[in-house]
């Protein structure tokens, strides 16, 4: 099995270097073109922060592991909550001032709902991937519409952004950068999803509950560098937007995918157990970051609560894996 743990060490270690390159070729690419550093922020960044968990899902679904792509959607955003979120207000306490971030909140509670309801009759088949990634289209149209109506100095996320996309990038550097990031990026998800097969057979747990835990982390960490480097320059829009966009990602597209390619049942524990607890952390995201009398925040006591809520869940999930 030390074959299948260098692999999955050596496919993490790829799968964040190849996704901040993938972001900063097409980041880089789409300011040399003209495009407003939001609206890159909004669709490109937000894309690309996800872009591991898509390919993973769809490498797992083609390979007969829909649980595994499953398991990596919802333990993603448990993750990127709990864990992410949570340990990055330890590090710097986080405060919303973004418009754009208060408004994707709800929306991302209706989306969290919306799959639950789609799973509740323990499959996810073709239709209900057809209706999440429809959802997807539906969400990419409204962020680009806030990006192309929202004036520069209206809204704190905009200067953020500003400061963060690359502008010393030629065009044929950033489109370099964005071939190599979405090489290695696919020949890494390839190699995490066998490794981490491997060690699910080799434990004796399902490709679920490694979805859950191993790879649902591994591809949360371009999440978790993002923000805490987003926090550590004073932007905490960016570190909490980023979440929340790649959560909506992670529902519409990773759990819809799945669905398209490898259409089946879903195993009853993700509707018992794991999405009730990634709709309360939800929820208690929407409490702390916004604002309903005032400026949105999540300070250090609450960045506690969240990572104890992360070691509660994996606990959980250690007395429960049975395949």
């Amino acid at each position: 099995m030390w074959i299948q743990l260098v692999a999955l060490a050596a496919g993490f270690g790829l799968l964040v270097w190849s996704a901040d390159r993938f972001v900063m070729g097409a980041a880089g690419t789409a300011r040399t073109l003209g495009v407003s550093p939001l609206l890159i922020g909004l669709t490109i960044v937000g894309f690309g922060t996800s872009a591991p968990e898509m390919l993973v899902s769809v490498i797992a679904s083609l390979q007969g592991n829909p649980g595994l792509a499953i398991g990596n959607a919802i333990g993603s955003n448990i993750t990127n909550v709990a864990l992410i979120l949570g340990t990055t207000a330890l590090v710097v306490p986080l405060s919303v001032h973004s418009r754009i971030v208060r408004r994707e909140l709800p929306i991302l509670i209706g989306i969290t709902v919306v799959a639950y309801l789609m799973l509740r009759d323990q499959t996810l088949d073709f239709v209900d991937g057809m209706l999440l990634l429809g959802g997807l289209a539906v969400m990419l149209g409204y962020v680009v519409y806030v990006g192309l109506n929202t004036r520069d100095g209206i809204d704190p996320m905009a200067a953020e952004y500003a400061a963060e996309i690359p502008s010393d990038l030629s065009l044929r550097q950033s489109l370099w950068w964005l071939a190599i990031g979405l090489v290695v990026l696919v020949a890494s998800s390839r190699l995490l999803v066998w490794a981490a097969v491997g060690i699910a057979h080799e434990f004796g747990v399902s490709d679920l509950v490694i979805g859950l835990t191993i790879v649902a982390l591994g591809t949360s960490l371009p999440e978790l560098a993002a923000s805490i480097a987003s926090a550590l320059k004073n932007e905490p829009d960016i570190a909490i937007g980023n979440v929340v966009g790649s959560n909506m990602f992670n529902l519409l597209a990773v759990l819809g995918i799945p669905g398209i390619l490898s259409p089946g049942p879903v195993d009853p524990q993700v509707l018992t157990r794991d999405m009730p607890i990634m709709t309360a952390l939800t929820v208690a995201l929407l409490l702390m970051a916004y604002g309903f009398q005032g400026e949105g925040r999540i300070n250090r006591f609450e960045g506690a609560l969240l990572v104890a809520a992360y070691a509660g869940y994996q606990t959980l999930l250690y007395f429960t894996a049975v395949k």
